[in-house]
């Protein structure tokens, strides 16, 4: 399913957890590491084939943390102009035909945050591939949370029953290894209390429906419908559920013709405190 992923690397200890953890993600063949390296614009002496040469043997060596022989990695260096980081990832995933960007929600950043670093937030914001926001816990021995192996044990989709989730479901429904689907809706419309429970029968209705048709594909799936604002119910059921991830269409009902991405997936991508897997509505589309 994702056979071809390319990994952005700034080598900070986020990044690095991503290629570890790489190998683990369902179909992979290929990795492209990649690192973009940037000046900015008034920078009068800088030799960027030197730092180039440089930074592709940190590739190299950082190349031997994917352990997996089957995995073809190759590896990637170029330069742009301060600011246009985000711009070149997202031209490196074209040039390179992948079907997966995964990158840490960080990177060498100090300001420790929930939030996303810019890097990730613009790719979020204007990349055209599906992308893999990890994220991972800080223990108590500074170490990050180690869960590979889990990313797709317990997945969390969130849907509005408009038509891109319902092709993002199809789609993520293919994705072999999901070891338990949570499939939500979060209830955010009616005027009174009549009219949420109305609201709420037909959700669980529809809700009911779609989980009937997944049982008979083989998943194991747990319904959920909830009342209130769809960003902060999603990080409360998250966290409820224990998900290792959560996944959702790029766009829903009301984004469908406003951009790339819509407000709730954005949102949840740049907010929760777990991995999120954003699935591109025109990616999709080509399936």
């Amino acid at each position: 399913m994702f056979e071809k992923v390319l990994v952005p690397t700034d080598f900070s200890k986020h990044a690095r957890k991503v290629i570890e953890c790489v190998g683990e993600i369902p179909g992979v063949k290929d990795v492209v590491l990649l690192s973009v390296i940037s000046r900015s614009a008034i920078t009068r002496v800088w030799d960027p084939v030197a730092e180039l040469k440089e930074v592709e043997k940190s590739l190299m060596e950082v190349k031997k943390v994917i352990a997996d022989p089957a995995i073809n990695v190759k590896v990637r260096a170029v330069s742009v102009l301060e600011g246009e980081v985000a711009g070149a990832i997202q031209k490196v995933a074209e040039e390179e035909n992948v079907s997966l960007v995964a990158m840490g929600a960080r990177g060498k950043s100090r300001i420790q945050s929930v939030l996303l670093g810019s890097v990730s937030r613009n790719v979020l914001r204007f990349g055209d591939t599906h992308l893999l926001v990890m994220r991972y816990k800080m223990l108590e021995s500074g170490d990050m949370e180690m869960h590979c192996a889990r990313v797709f044990a317990k997945v969390l989709f969130p849907t509005d029953f408009s038509q891109p989730a319902e092709v993002a479901l199809s789609f993520l429904k293919s994705i072999q290894g999901i070891g338990e689907l949570v499939l939500l809706n979060v209830v955010s419309t009616g005027e009174t209390d009549d009219e949420i429970d109305a609201n709420v029968a037909e959700a669980k209705k529809k809700i009911d429906e779609i989980v009937q048709e997944l049982i008979k594909s083989g998943m194991k799936v747990t319904p959920k419908v909830v009342v209130g604002h769809p960003v902060e119910e999603i990080r409360s059921v998250a966290e409820e559920e224990n998900v290792s991830l959560i996944a959702m269409s790029s766009q829903g009902a009301v984004a469908i013709k406003k951009g790339r991405i819509g407000s709730t997936a954005y949102d949840v991508a740049n907010s929760v405190n777990k991995p999120v897997l954003i699935l591109r509505r025109s990616k999709i589309a080509m399936y």
